[in-house]
């Protein structure tokens, strides 16, 4: 049946976007998960840190991604706490864009403010010295 057919081309069609942004998530996560960080040597520092010394708010965060795939969420906390409360957003969020595949997941001008101001306070809290336990990077890098 040519309708039945044109339906499912178009349902293919209208997942090709997230079923990709997926396929790039899961291998970045295996990559991450088999070449460790800390000493694989194959990740560009961050350039904030390399330049100032200070931490920005997604230092660490390769590292508690390779930590979250070998399911050590202490340790991927003490990489990046942000990463750790983000990553199951960002599933949740792909889930429903892959099910409603014309619905994409874009948060409004107000959450991405919200967002941008966590980042930055965040940027900022975890340089204070007495923070640093709390909100990392533990190690250098």
């Amino acid at each position: 049946m040519p309708g039945r057919t044109s339906r499912a081309r178009a349902a293919v069609r209208a997942r090709r976007e997230p079923l990709l942004l997926a396929g790039l998530a899961t291998v970045g996560t295996v990559v991450l998960a088999a070449a460790d960080p800390r000493t694989t040597g194959l990740y560009p520092p961050c350039p904030l840190r390399a330049l100032t010394g200070l931490s920005c708010p997604l230092c660490g965060g390769l590292r508690a991604v390779h930590d979250l795939a070998h399911l050590d969420l202490a340790a991927a906390w003490g990489m990046n706490p942000a990463v750790v409360l983000l990553a199951p957003v960002a599933v949740v969020l792909g889930l429903r864009w892959l099910r409603r595949p014309r619905a994409v997941p874009v948060v409004g001008p107000r959450t991405a403010l919200a967002l941008v101001v966590a980042l930055v306070v965040l940027g900022v809290l975890r340089n204070v010295p007495a923070l640093v336990p709390l909100l990392g990077p533990a190690a250098a890098g």
